[in-house]
């Protein structure tokens, strides 16, 4: 027996609530399959079984609160293997009449879809959910997207058709018209990861292949109907001082209906603001240090602003200062590992893995999504990466993994047209950059002539930093490591 345990649900997440089983005692569970449905102050997401085999035990019922690491239910491994017969043979109970003494012999046990073309009788033993006649696209499990036009221009297949991965990385899969057979996985025993999946979405572009934006044009869509709107907190300003004046994208507060006598009223914190309030309360107890610095964003504007109309065009969705910056950020850390790091009472936990937490603002509280391997992206990468995670942020769609792993977080308050933000470090990160909004402003610069007065686009910069792990002098060479390249970009920088 294999006991289930309450999944890390993100560095200051403690405890979740049990909000569905997706399945019941009994039931068969393939490894990675949704098992059940919890809920946090960050995501409200589903958690994939650990083990295959039989749900013998549920510990802990629905809406329940445990923390981290309790034991929530017991599963039977090597049990799925004999209980599958029984589960294919139930399934067609609806269609008995009409194949009773055909089903036995022609759908085996471990291979129940064999002709997908005959008749919809024989469907439903692997898919209980799904009515028979449903379109593919409907259908959860089995790849779905098996279109001939789609087929014709994706890359021929180098990867197992068979390789293992999360429900979520399936999910993705579909969304973006992709089949294993066509990416390797890096996962354990080649499992494919959501890094491996968008890393093959970006390449054809970035190599300059035969992929045209027909083919790359797809991958896109995670972003949604809004996706010319990106989210309030990630893109930076598009325009600079009249920002502050338009309306961001978090729907407004209801207005207040205030009842005869009435002097006040109670408004209960939400999980999310109780989790915001637990994690402000910790980073409170952190010695943070802030410094203050100017970027000369001039030039990536002008990069910008060549690029704008025909990355547009090609991608569906407009291409914001972010990108640039967190594209900067991973370029210093380069030469600055000690910031890619974790604090603990031991000593500083240096990370390999570069992984870009990103502060979105929602309705009503606050997100930090993470880009993970963020160092392996291109610009038009991390800008559909952002674009992608914001999306799913405010439809309430984000995973469990895409809230875990940060390294290092870019926060944006310069979208409502904020200057100068002291920004609260996420612990146990030991520095977040915040970047404030672009404005035209003159600026003195030498030269050869002497002094001269010029308008420049100039964005302030604020740096937080755990100062028990790092000094204002290692922040200092950092931020000039991201100033000097965002004010070295040029009209030739590529994009993909």
């Amino acid at each position: 027996m294999a006991k289930v345990t309450m999944p890390q649900l993100g560095e200051s997440v403690a405890e979740g609530t049990i909000g569905k089983w997706l399945k019941q005692i009994g039931d068969v569970v393939a490894l990675d399959e949704p098992l059940l449905e919890v809920i946090t102050d960050k995501v409200n997401a589903e958690v994939p079984s650990p083990f295959a085999g039989t749900l013998r035990e549920i510990l802990v019922k629905e809406g329940q609160t445990v923390p981290y690491a309790a034991e929530i239910a017991v599963i039977e491994e090597g049990a799925a293997a004999e209980a599958a017969p029984s589960v294919a043979e139930a399934a067609p109970s609806g269609a008995e009449a009409a194949t009773k003494s055909a089903v036995p012999a022609a759908v085996p046990a471990p291979l129940p879809v064999v002709a997908p073309a005959s008749a919809p009788a024989a469907v439903p033993a692997p898919l209980p959910v799904v009515a028979p006649a449903a379109a593919p696209a409907a259908v959860p499990e089995p790849l779905p997207v098996v279109a001939p036009a789609a087929a014709s221009a994706v890359a021929p297949a180098v990867g197992d058709a068979d390789a293992r991965m999360t429900p979520s990385v399936r999910r993705l899969m579909r969304e973006q018209n992709l089949q294993p057979a066509q990416i390797v996985g890096s996962g354990h025993e080649g499992r494919i990861t959501r890094e491996d999946v968008l890393s093959f979405v970006e390449r054809p572009r970035d190599g300059g292949g035969a992929a045209g934006p027909e083919t790359a044009a797809p991958p896109v869509a995670p972003a949604s109907s809004p996706a010319a709107q990106p989210a309030p907190v990630l893109g930076l300003p598009s325009h600079s001082p009249g920002l502050a004046s338009s309306s961001p994208s978090a729907s407004p507060s209801p207005a207040v209906v205030w009842e005869p006598g009435q002097d006040d009223i109670l408004v209960p914190h939400n999980q999310m603001r109780r989790g915001i309030a637990a994690q402000m309360t910790r980073a409170a107890a952190v010695p943070v240090a802030h410094s203050t610095f100017e970027a000369d964003m001039t030039a990536v504007m002008k990069l910008r602003a060549a690029q704008a109309d025909g990355y547009k065009a090609r991608e569906g969705v407009g291409l914001s200062f972010l990108p640039f910056v967190v594209k900067a950020v991973v370029e210093g850390l380069k030469s600055n590992p000690d910031l890619n790091a974790h604090y603990t009472d031991a000593g500083l936990l240096r990370k390999r893995r570069v992984n870009i937490g990103i502060a979105i603002a929602v309705d009503n509280g606050l997100i930090v999504p993470v880009i993970h391997d963020a160092d392996q992206f291109s610009i038009n990468g991390i800008n559909r990466a952002i674009q992608d995670l914001a999306a799913r942020a405010r439809s309430n769609k984000l995973r469990l993994d895409d809230l875990q792993g940060g390294t290092f977080t870019v926060d944006n308050t310069g979208w409502f047209g904020s200057v100068l933000t002291v920004p609260i470090i996420n612990t146990p990160e030991v520095c977040i950059l915040t970047t404030e909004a672009v404005v035209k402003r003159p600026v003195v610069r030498e030269t050869p002539d002497g002094d001269v007065i010029a308008v420049r686009s100039m964005m302030n910069l604020v740096a937080g930093y755990d100062h028990r792990a790092t000094d204002g002098a290692q922040i200092g060479r950092f931020v000039r490591d991201v100033i000097c390249w965002l004010e070295a970009v040029g009209t030739d920088l590529p994009i993909y």
